[in-house]
């Protein structure tokens, strides 16, 4: 599409950094089962299949950046914001995955024991 704005892609280094520094809000819109099993510390959940920019809270003076498993859903949460009329465009690119990959930790849920590991 000629014009349209172009996603801003952020690795997991420039998240990371970012998130240590207290600079961006990182919205995870995977599925609750998703967010429960293994998230980004500091990340809040809004899903993309109750997606709705409007409810997104405030971000002050920080960066909203949204993430999701593979960087396809984030992308998509992207595009319902501009449709909105909200300034969203960033995004963790490759998601979580991409995260794990770069080796930052997540939170996760050890499944003999249920409890929480949290190694942020």
């Amino acid at each position: 599409m000629f014009g349209a704005p172009k996603t801003k892609d952020l690795t997991p280094l420039q998240v990371q950094a970012a998130l240590e520094a207290h600079e961006i809000l990182l919205v995870d819109v995977r599925e609750p089962a998703e967010f429960a099993a293994e998230r980004i510390h500091g990340a809040l959940n809004f899903p993309l299949s109750t997606f709705d920019p409007g409810a997104l809270p405030e971000a002050g003076d920080r960066l909203m950046v949204l993430q999701c498993g593979s960087g396809k859903r984030s992308a998509m949460a992207i595009d319902q914001c501009r449709k909105a009329g909200h300034a969203i465009e960033s995004h963790l690119a490759g998601g979580i995955m991409a995260w794990k990959a770069a080796g930052f930790p997540t939170v996760s849920i050890d499944t003999a024991t249920g409890s929480v590991r949290d190694p942020g």
